[in-house]
């Protein structure tokens, strides 16, 4: 996985689908950015590339959205996990939910937005850290585990 410049949104969602191509169950990506970044519009290409049919919507008044994959042949990913953090008052909220059944799972790539809001339950988990900085109204930069 390289870093890249992105000038559209279909720009963003192509960088998703290749960038699903190398994921395998158990992998977390964890998306830093500012609020319109495309943090969301990277979500929906990482599902397009999994072969989910269904419309991306930020889960950020459900917490989590499970998406289930039935034609996916690719690295036994099965449950595709779309966790938004963004007005999480505490960590607990997640595990109520059920998060620790998912994060890390073998069959499951999970991906979270505003993952700085819950890094106690992240620890030892395979993460994959993306940040997308905004460059100009169009253009995001995208760096993959910035240090």
């Amino acid at each position: 996985m390289t870093d890249a410049i992105l000038k559209s949104q279909s720009e963003t969602i192509a960088f998703g689908k290749k960038l699903s191509t190398q994921l395998k169950g158990g992998d977390i990506l964890c998306l830093y950015g500012d609020l319109g970044a495309g943090k969301t519009t990277l979500v929906k290409g990482v599902a397009q590339g999994l072969e989910i049919k269904k419309e991306i919507k930020s889960p950020t008044f459900t917490l989590m959205n499970i998406y289930n994959i039935k034609t996916l042949k690719q690295k036994n990913i099965k449950t595709l996990v779309h966790i938004d953090t963004y007005r999480l008052k505490k960590e607990e909220e997640l595990l109520e939910i059920g998060i620790e059944d998912y994060l890390g799972a073998p069959n499951t790539v999970c991906v979270i937005e505003w993952p700085e809001k819950i890094e106690g339950l992240l620890k030892g988990k395979n993460l994959i850290k993306i940040n997308i900085k905004h460059v100009d109204e169009k253009t995001r930069e995208i760096i993959i585990n910035p240090k």
